[in-house]
Order: C-alpha cells, then sequence, then structure tokens
C-alpha cells in the first residue's frame, strides 16, 4: 500500500492510526471510557478536515457528496455512543449512516461503467446477505423493516462500488472498493454482536474495520482524477 499513497496521505494514515488506536483503548478501559467522547468522533472529524483540504481537485458534487456522507458517519458515530440511554439513539445512528451510504452511492454512480463480472459480484452479495439475515432474523423482532432497508443500501453501496472498475484509476478504484467491503465487515459484526450474540473483542473488530473502510474510501476519492 505505501507505493500507492503520497507522502502527504503516509504521514496523514499514521495520524489517523494513533487516533483509532487512543480510541479503542479509550473503548476497553473503563477508566479511560469518558475520553471517548473526544476520539470516538475524531476519527471522522480528521478524515473530513484531510478531504476538505485535499480535494479541490475534485468536481464540486463529488466533492460536497462526499463530506456529506462524512459528516453524516460522524453524526452516527456520535449517536450510536449513547445507545444505552435510549433505543432511539440506535435508530437515529441507523439513519444517520444510511444517508451516509446514499451519498457514497451518488458518488459511486458518477463514474459507474457497465461490467460482465457484475452478475457474478451481485451473486456474492446476495448470497452472504442471506446468510447473514438468517442468522440475525429471530433477534430484529422491531427493527426487522429498518435493518433489511440498511441491509439493501449498504449492498448497493458496495455493488456501485465495484461498477467503478475501469472508469477511474486502479488505486482509485482497489481503495474504495476495499473501503466498501470494510463497510459490510464492520456492520455485519455490530448486527451479529447487537442481533445474534456477543462477539469476542466486538468493539475492537467493529471500529477497526469501520475505521479502514472510510479511511481507503477517502482516499480512493481523493485519487479519483
Amino acid at each position: 500500500m505505501n507505493i500507492m499513497l503520497t507522502k502527504t496521505e503516509k504521514s496523514f494514515s499514521i495520524i489517523f492510526i494513533i487516533i483509532v488506536i487512543a480510541d479503542l483503548i479509550c473503548a476497553n478501559y473503563e477508566s479511560l471510557i469518558t475520553y471517548r467522547y473526544a476520539t470516538k468522533p475524531a476519527i471522522l472529524i480528521s478524515l473530513i478536515l484531510f478531504f476538505w483540504k485535499h480535494s479541490k481537485h475534485l468536481n464540486a458534487k463529488t466533492k460536497y457528496l462526499t463530506l456529506l456522507a462524512l459528516i453524516f458517519s460522524l453524526l452516527g458515530d456520535v449517536l450510536l455512543m449513547f445507545v444505552d440511554v435510549s433505543a432511539n439513539f440506535f435508530m437515529s445512528g441507523l439513519l444517520a449512516f444510511l444517508t451516509a451510504h446514499i451519498m457514497y452511492i451518488i458518488v459511486f454512480l458518477k463514474q459507474k461503467k457497465s461490467s460482465k463480472k457484475a452478475p457474478i459480484f451481485i451473486a456474492i452479495l446476495l448470497i452472504f446477505a442471506s446468510i447473514i439475515f438468517y442468522i440475525l432474523k429471530d433477534g430484529l423482532g422491531d427493527l426487522l423493516i429498518p435493518v433489511i432497508v440498511y441491509m439493501s443500501t449498504i449492498l448497493l453501496m458496495a455493488f456501485t462500488a465495484f461498477l467503478r472498475q475501469g472508469s477511474v484509476s486502479k488505486v482509485s478504484f482497489i481503495f474504495v472498493f476495499l473501503g466498501a467491503l470494510f463497510f459490510i465487515t464492520s456492520d455485519s459484526l455490530l448486527a451479529l454482536n447487537k442481533f445474534h450474540e456477543p462477539l469476542s473483542h466486538s468493539g475492537i473488530s467493529i471500529m477497526l474495520t469501520y475505521s479502514i473502510a472510510q479511511l481507503f474510501i477517502v482516499l480512493g476519492l481523493k485519487k479519483q482524477s
């Protein structure tokens, strides 16, 4: 990955990793948990600032829709910090991330290109989604419809990321596509942990895959010509 990154991107990635590590430490030590009110939002805030500063070469629609996706992701992160206070915060966080995914979908569709491999990738996504849904369905209760809508949206986000292949530089495609896959992984872990059974070290795996997802998407879109 080092070959793919500029000096500025490498420097930011190091700073970003430090912020993520700090958040993971705060999340896993009771005595430091209060500091998460700073470390968790700092993850997306750093991405927002980095993208804002280094996206001047992108067209306005791509730039501002991506910034909106990051801002709604930040809102979702903050809302999910208060799920213990009220279940409404989980639904609000879900809605915020749903909006973020829609913003990403619109951005990715601007660079779409038809692909003969699309049906194969759709089949893979549907098989994966079916397995996850089968595992989760008995524990969803009143959230059945919202979760189905959210799952459909994130699958569409991954599919539109796949459709960028051939219309953007190879490095841009790889980063964004991997970011989309990491996003699916993170959300799947979150869903399994919440609706099926608690996962070992779920806090670390969910935040780590989520942070990588957002970083890769930002780096990939920044490299979009």
